[in-house]
Parts: structure tokens; C-alpha cells; sequence
């Protein structure tokens, strides 16, 4: 690790743990499971506590609706002892790509590679 990234990681939050995080993370927590994405889940001795740590940029979307119900305490045990039942027609979760190139664009619109003819819109022109 440089010394540019080791500064970084003191001062920067939104690409991976904290200096503080990893800390309490090496004195209190007790791993749980990883999920698809790679993030990492963990919960302290006592169990009243649960966190995540990313597997790259945080972004909340990246975790998916079976861990989520974990760290909010809406089930107690982790997708890795107990998976939820999924429906046939499910699709696997994906995170939100709203601002990506991966973001869905509708047709006509300007995000596309080919926008749509527009027939049905005249330019106003002054008189």
C-alpha cells in the first residue's frame, strides 16, 4: 500500500472503510458472510450491533434485499444460515445504475445511441 492510499484511506470515506471502521471492525466484530458483491457483513459479541463493509464504492443499493432485512434487524439470522425463499420469476439483485452508462434511457430519449425522430414536435419560430 503507498503512502498516497494510506493517506487517503485516513481522510476518505466513500471508497471503503475508515482507518476508525477497520478498528472496531478488528476489536468488536465477528464475521457473518459475504454476499455476491463481495461487501462483507459483521455483528458484534453481543449481537446488537450489524454493519457492512463494501467491497469497493459505498453505495447502499449494492446490498441486496435478503441482507438488508438483516441489518435492520427484521430477521435475525444471516442469508448465510437461513436463505429466503425466491420466486421462480425473480430477478437477482443488481444495484441501482441511476447516473451510470448502464442506466435505463427510454426510447427518444437524448441518452440513447440512436434518439428517436421526433415527428410530433414543430419548433416555435418567431414572427
Amino acid at each position: 500500500m503507498g503512502i498516497v492510499s494510506k493517506i487517503l484511506r485516513v481522510f476518505t470515506w466513500w471508497d471503503g472503510q475508515t482507518l476508525n471502521t477497520q478498528l472496531f471492525t478488528w476489536r468488536k466484530g465477528v464475521r457473518v458472510g459475504e454476499d455476491d458483491m463481495g461487501n462483507i457483513y459483521y455483528v458484534n459479541r453481543d449481537k446488537s450491533k450489524r454493519w457492512v463493509i463494501y467491497n469497493g464504492e459505498i453505495e447502499a443499493s449494492k446490498i441486496s434485499p435478503d441482507w438488508h432485512g438483516w441489518l435492520h434487524h427484521t430477521w435475525d439470522e444471516p442469508p448465510t444460515d437461513k436463505p429466503l425463499p425466491h420466486k421462480s420469476w425473480e430477478i437477482p439483485h443488481q444495484e441501482n445504475l441511476t447516473g451510470t452508462a448502464l442506466a435505463y434511457a427510454p426510447s427518444g430519449s437524448i441518452r440513447r445511441a440512436q434518439p428517436a425522430d421526433r415527428s410530433d414536435y414543430e419548433a416555435w419560430v418567431p414572427k
